[in-house]
């Protein structure tokens, strides 16, 4: 089955608890927090301290997308405040095999993050060691962005890539996700949406049915 992870970069910052409860109720598999630095991407966003809090108040696995320099400097920070999985970008790693390795050594999920403009020619030889690859179908930093259709090329050629080596490694798509698009990327091989502005604008009274609908379309 196809799995949602809603994108707290589209939530009401002002209240975060009502929106996580809500995504409690309406039956959303993890919660994906963009963790943005100013420079990696031009955006700033959430740091330890509100991941930490988003812990005490749900249940849900969290995610975390480090979009930000030096990662291998902070990542422990973002695992000591409760994140169960860490997606890291091989565009700010100097070490990408050891960043994963980094990761997994403390015994959460690792996923490495492809922009748009990156090959998965960089999974090569990493495919053994990570849990998930998150394809970005926008280029990352701002919510509300049109999806990339040339990245379901990118989907599909992951996925085969799996199939033949014969790994556990879990595909998800963040970027644009829609009533529209979420088809089109789980037939390309996706099998978890990372969705924010969908859900939540232009308000949160049908996320449940939202939600409903992206699994049905998929």
């Amino acid at each position: 089955m196809v799995k949602i992870s809603p994108s707290l970069l589209s939530a009401d910052f002002l209240n975060l608890y009502s929106d996580v409860k809500l995504l409690e109720e309406s039956g959303a598999d993890s919660i994906h927090i963009d963790v943005m630095d100013g420079h990696f991407v031009p955006n700033l966003t959430f740091g330890p301290v509100i991941i930490e809090q988003i812990k005490r108040i749900t249940s849900i696995p969290i995610e975390v997308h480090l979009m930000i320099l030096n990662a291998e400097q902070t990542f422990q920070d973002y695992i000591n405040a409760g994140a169960d999985t860490i997606f890291v970008h091989s565009e700010a790693c100097f070490h990408l095999d050891r960043m994963v390795n980094a990761v997994k050594s403390h015994d959460v999920k690792v996923g490495v993050a492809l922009n748009p403009a990156t090959s998965e020619d960089i999974l090569r030889y990493l495919y053994t060691s990570i849990d998930e690859v998150l394809i970005m179908t926008v280029n990352p930093g701002f919510a509300s962005q049109v999806f990339l259709t040339s990245q379901l090329e990118k989907v599909s050629l992951v996925r085969r890539r799996i199939a033949e080596l014969g790994v556990n490694v879990t595909i998800a798509v963040d970027g644009g996700i829609n009533a529209k698009t979420a088809s089109l990327v789980v037939s390309a091989g996706a099998e978890t949406l990372v969705t924010g502005s969908y859900l939540f604008c232009p308000d949160r009274k049908d996320l449940g049915a939202k939600i409903a609908l992206l699994r049905s379309l998929a």
